[in-house]
């Protein structure tokens, strides 16, 4: 039966040292990967790197803070970064196809099923898509954060089996393996666990963004869709053919959800919201317990400026964030109608758009 896998390598493993990308290391994972296609085992890689590369071809020893600086590597890089993929993939009779994407390609709906129709296309051609965030034209507040979020969102959109995420560490330790040499290693566990956040420590290195608690928060991510997570050792020999062979590698992250039908997945996706609907503890039971829409007598008050068709979140009481939706009202007509029943929308605004303020096919539960 044929398999769907992510592979996500971090910049700590693709760098050599802050000396450009160790081609080595990377034609040791190409070989493997090529053998894991022959085994019927489709392939989407996500690489880092591009920044880490450009520093090196642009003689820089620190990674910048200034973002302009940081576009600008990335432009550089992604050119030695997808050259030393395709000439390696090339030796093994394999086409790769590079894919930059942003959180904007993801949250917008024309675009998401765009890049979803894309990425199945190639995967069906048995080509490798390299998989990377358009640093390039994004900015803070549209980014993804690290390749880690941005791996699980792939394994999303193309409903993968497994996500593997190669990093320099054996996999997850109960504590940093760093300052505690005999910290133990979690072999198996939930992705939705919240004991092993607490676990991971959330520094990245000085080439990448994301830490320990970036690839847990992925697993969770990623068990949206069904997905299993390994987060594993790069340096371990055939660490990908041992993954196959069901071997006993690195820490193994199971989902426990039903995966998400296809539009609620691109919902879950959303990083960036538009406003913020208060929930009283009744509309929250009803959320949460019986599956329904959310009605605006359901809310209590809002925030933020948003347009009908907007991503906006839902908060309980509480403060946390519930559920996500795309609301049928906009910020104006939605003050005005909050609090009331159904059957007023048309005596307040003059007409109804939608009965509800979120229909139930347009929210999921986060």
């Amino acid at each position: 039966m044929k398999q769907r896998w992510v592979i996500k390598i971090g910049s700590a493993l693709l760098t050599n040292e802050g000396r450009g990308l160790d081609k080595q290391a990377i034609k040791g994972w190409v070989e493997q990967m090529a053998t894991l296609q022959q085994r019927n085992i489709e392939l989407v890689l996500v690489s880092s790197g591009a920044v880490a590369e450009g520093m090196t071809r642009l003689k820089w020893t620190q990674r910048p803070s200034e973002l302009y600086k940081l576009q600008a590597a990335a432009a550089v890089g992604q050119m030695g970064m997808i050259q030393t993929y395709e000439s390696f993939f090339q030796q093994h009779s394999l086409h790769t196809a590079q894919i930059l994407l942003t959180h904007d390609d993801l949250v917008n709906r024309q675009r998401y099923l765009n890049a979803r129709s894309t990425l199945q296309s190639l995967i069906n051609l048995k080509v490798i898509p390299v998989v990377n965030e358009n640093d390039t034209v994004t900015t803070e507040e549209i980014r993804f954060g690290d390749n880690d979020t941005l791996a699980s969102l792939v394994a999303n959109l193309i409903e993968a089996d497994t996500l593997v995420i190669l990093t320099d560490q054996q996999g997850l330790y109960e504590q940093d393996p760093r300052l505690n040499p005999t910290a133990k290693l979690i072999t198996e566990g939930k992705a939705d666990d919240p004991s092993l956040l607490a676990m991971a420590g959330d520094t990245g290195g000085k080439l990448g963004r994301g830490g320990m608690l970036t690839k847990l928060k992925a697993a969770k991510l990623a068990a949206r869709s069904g997905t299993t997570t390994i987060l594993a050792s790069g340096k371990m020999e055939n660490v990908l053919l041992q993954i196959a062979d069901n071997k006993p590698v690195g820490t193994l992250l199971k989902s426990v959800q039903e995966p998400l039908a296809a539009r609620k997945q691109w919902l879950a996706s959303h990083l960036k919201m538009q406003g913020k609907l208060y929930l009283d503890k009744g509309a929250v039971k009803v959320l949460c317990n019986s599956g329904k829409s959310l009605l605006a007598i359901g809310v209590t008050k809002i925030a933020g400026k948003f347009e009908r068709g907007e991503m906006v979140a839902c908060i309980s009481p509480n403060g946390q964030e519930i559920a996500r939706g795309l609301v049928n009202y906009n910020f104006m007509e939605t003050r005005k109608i909050l609090g009331q029943p159904s059957n007023q929308i048309t005596n307040i605004l003059g007409y109804i758009d939608e009965p509800e303020l979120i229909h139930r096919d347009n929210l999921v539960l986060v």
